[in-house]
């Protein structure tokens, strides 16, 4: 008889497999947990003390379970044989190319991880949909595996993550609910009562909520869509606050205190980023055109619309507030990350900044205290087409600093770009005294004491804040 009550497979050791299958381990000690993939690079990094994402909280619930009941492993095949119940938490990244490119997910690695089970497998599975995918992904990982010619049965569940990067462990630790989507017959319902009983170990029963499986899949994309919609719609109204002179703080004050509003996601910023909500978005636009839901469709694409507008408007502000010529200026980033508390990359509004500056033939210093330097060069190259093959000079023009002093030295401007807590507690009056002069400080997360930057010396401007020098009368 086996020393585990059950044994979990997680096809995929990203952002959502590790840090999810680390709490599962530590929440449920007689449950094995194994997390595969096939890149050794990335299954050695979670095996040693630097693991390849940067989460607050991870390392200290990897190294608690690590070698006792989690694992991470290459060994896909011999995994696979041995679980009970596999995840499947692959990427599903936007087509490029093709019929739906630009909006469509792409599901090859989620049909490729189908494949590989239904060709491995020895015993009958549950398989659970981790990755965030299109509506009636499922079926056709269903299909898939109803193709094997061992006779076998595979249930397949939706449980998908609402997790955010920077408190992915106390998200996981505390989740408002935890979403599981199933076939509505006996089986179904016994495959999802079976991964019901994993989170019960450690979630509140009424906070776990059973649907279908198509409920569950567009659960996901509606969740993160309405999120980005707040983002946008603050964002529209901090352009319109700093044409007449309102502030964007006290407006967000005053509307989130409506309790049918609430006060959450209406921080006005230059933008969201991250891997999802642009994603799911596309996602949701490209699901509404396919069913003839056009004015659907139009809709929810005018969230990405004002989105890249507020992006382009910060780098216009930028421009044209220094006397509409940035060439050869010393520009220095602050924040690269799309949020504070990760390292994460993925569609962050830096890189589109950093972009137009670039452009503008500006020399650009990056400082952000967890993102490395490769990864920036990947995500330029992977989303806006920008390597130093294809704008040669690109290396040398942009500069990533040690520290946010050394950024900042010998700067025409300063930008802050990622809300990290460190960035408010820097010594201004020194990095005034660094910078030429007149000095410019572009806050694109509202993050910093404008009124004591200002009798420092600084030229300040941020988003959905009236400029003290057109409208006196404040």
């Amino acid at each position: 008889m086996s020393e585990w009550d059950l044994k979990i497979c997680c096809m995929g050791a990203g952002y959502v497999g590790g840090p999810t299958m680390a709490v599962i381990a530590a929440k449920c000690p007689k449950i094995r947990v194994c997390v595969v993939d096939l890149s050794q690079k990335q299954i050695d990094a979670w095996n040693s003390s630097d693991l390849p994402i940067y989460e607050p909280g991870l390392p200290e619930v990897v190294e608690q379970c690590r070698g006792k009941n989690l694992f991470f492993s290459t060994d896909i095949d011999a995994e696979i044989k041995a679980a009970d119940i596999i995840f499947i938490s692959v990427n599903t990244p936007t087509k490029t190319m093709g019929i739906g490119a630009g909006r469509a997910a792409n599901i090859k690695n989620c049909e490729l991880c189908a494949r590989k089970i239904a060709e491995v497998a020895e015993s009958d599975k549950i398989i659970v949909e981790k990755s965030t995918v299109p509506v009636r992904t499922a079926e056709a990982v269903r299909r898939v595996l109803e193709c094997n010619d061992k006779g076998l049965k595979f249930q397949v569940l939706s449980n998908p993550e609402f997790l955010a990067e920077g408190t992915a462990i106390p998200d996981l630790m505390k989740p408002d609910r935890v979403l599981i989507g199933g076939v509505q017959d006996e089986p179904g319902l016994a495959a999802a009562e079976k991964l019901v009983s994993v989170y019960a170990n450690w979630v509140p029963r009424d906070q776990i909520i059973t649907t279908n499986l198509w409920s569950s899949e567009l659960s996901k994309l509606v969740a993160n869509a309405f999120l980005a919609q707040r983002v946008s719609s603050i964002n529209s109204i901090s352009a319109l606050c700093e044409a007449t002179g309102a502030d964007i703080s006290e407006i967000s004050r005053a509307v989130g205190k409506d309790d049918r509003i609430g006060k959450r996601f209406l921080n006005s910023s230059i933008g969201f980023g991250g891997s999802c909500f642009q994603k799911d978005i596309l996602n949701l636009v490209y699901l509404c055109e396919t069913y003839g839901l056009k004015e659907c469709a139009e809709y929810w694409n005018q969230v990405i619309v004002m989105n890249d507008y507020q992006k382009k408007r910060f780098s216009e502000k930028m421009v044209s507030s220094m006397f509409n010529t940035v060439t050869g200026k010393k520009i220095a980033i602050l924040g690269y990350a799309f949020k504070k508390d990760t390292g994460d990359v993925r569609e962050t509004p830096s890189m589109f900044v950093v972009r137009d500056l670039v452009l503008e033939q500006a020399r650009v210093h990056v400082y952000d205290p967890q993102v490395k330097r490769e990864d920036m060069w990947t995500e330029m190259e992977y989303t806006v087409q920008m390597s130093e093959a294809t704008h040669p000079g690109l290396d040398a023009a942009v500069t990533t600093a040690p520290d946010a002093y050394t950024a900042c030295a010998n700067a025409h401007a300063f930008a802050v770009l990622t809300e990290w807590d460190e960035f408010k507690e820097l010594d201004f009056e020194r990095i005034y005294k660094s910078m030429a002069k007149p000095a410019f400080v572009f806050d694109g997360r509202n993050l910093l004491d404008h009124a004591k930057l200002r009798e420092i010396g600084f030229e300040v401007h941020a988003i959905g804040k009236p400029d003290p020098n057109k409208f006196s009368d404040l």
